[in-house]
């Protein structure tokens, strides 16, 4: 997503030894983190990192965070869990403890993002503020530690679960008469995703999933395969009414002209979004950053299809 969606970088925080929670760790889910600050358990043995996120607008409720576990060999960490903690400080004792599931970014044969799996973790978060946040991989030979902040504002900019959907007139292969340099920097095009408009959703009361993202100008290390996985789930449901949708996110598809009309109507300041619209035209989910097909499929049947 853009601009750079790393985390702060924690390194220069911190100058003494480094650490993890490794065996000191051991919580109950009436004392998180086992009655040591974030700190403490950021200083036990193992690696220090810091996390890459995949998130970062965060409103105050039930948040979906994403993140990356790099080790200190540059490796992304894989393991297919992570445990959690969260905290108001650095210095203070968690206040909360989960855990996060690995998901699977892109799709067979598809795009290619710098990593192939990204952790995500639900965290209700009631205050806007800055959270700190400790990730630690769970079964690996030996422990690594990601600590970063979650960012919680009033609002974003974003539509909201909730909110009505922005009639945009995006092009279509049929306004664009085929020419699919005008619709997709996608090669080859992914014409399932390009057939209709967002406006001629709405006018037609259709549910409709709609991605705003790159794939050619994707700088992050996730957000590439984001358009695959959408038409992979178009696919897997096209016995559904529920249609899919790709909009281009730059003017022209050019990085350099900045965001296009669309994008601003729809208040996105970084990319990819995906959201789902229901019936009603209102967004009934929304995922910024990459989703994996299980998370997307999952939520499409849920919201969308009666």
């Amino acid at each position: 997503m853009r601009p750079a969606a790393a985390l702060t970088v924690l390194s220069c925080l911190l100058a003494s030894a480094c650490g993890g929670s490794g065996d000191n760790g051991a919580t109950t889910a009436a004392d998180p983190g086992g009655g040591m600050t974030l700190e403490q358990l950021w200083r036990a043995p193992g690696d220090d990192v810091a996390v890459i996120s995949g998130t970062t607008s965060h409103e105050p409720g039930r948040n979906r965070v994403s993140f990356l576990v790099v080790d200190a060999e540059g490796q992304v960490v894989t393991l297919p869990t992570a445990r959690v903690w969260v905290a108001k400080a650095l210095d203070a004792r968690p206040f909360l403890e989960t855990s996060a599931k690995l998901e699977r970014i892109g799709v067979p044969g598809g795009d290619v993002a710098d990593a192939s799996h990204i952790y995500v973790a639900e965290l209700e978060l009631d205050h806007p503020g800055k959270y700190w946040l400790l990730a630690e991989p769970e079964g690996g030979p030996k422990p690594v530690q990601a600590v970063g902040n979650v960012v919680v504002t009033e609002t974003d900019s974003a539509p909201d679960v909730g909110d009505p959907a922005i009639a945009s007139d995006n092009p279509t292969i049929a306004s664009t008469r085929r020419d699919f340099s005008k619709l997709t920097t996608r090669t080859p095009p992914d014409e399932l995703l390009l057939e209709h408009s967002v406006a001629g959703s709405l006018r037609a009361k259709a549910p409709f999933v709609v991605t705003f993202s790159t794939p050619k100008f994707c700088s992050s290390r996730t957000c590439g395969p984001v358009v695959d996985v959408v038409e992979e789930v178009a696919r897997r449901l096209e016995e559904s009414d529920v249609r899919f949708i790709h909009v281009e996110v730059f003017k022209g598809n050019d990085p350099a002209k900045g965001y296009n009309r669309w994008m601003q109507e729809w208040g996105l300041t970084t990319e990819p979004w995906t959201f789902l619209v229901g019936r009603d035209g209102k967004i009934a989910e929304r995922f910024e950053g990459t989703v994996s097909v299980a998370e997307l499929e999952a939520a499409v049947r849920e919201k969308l299809i009666q």
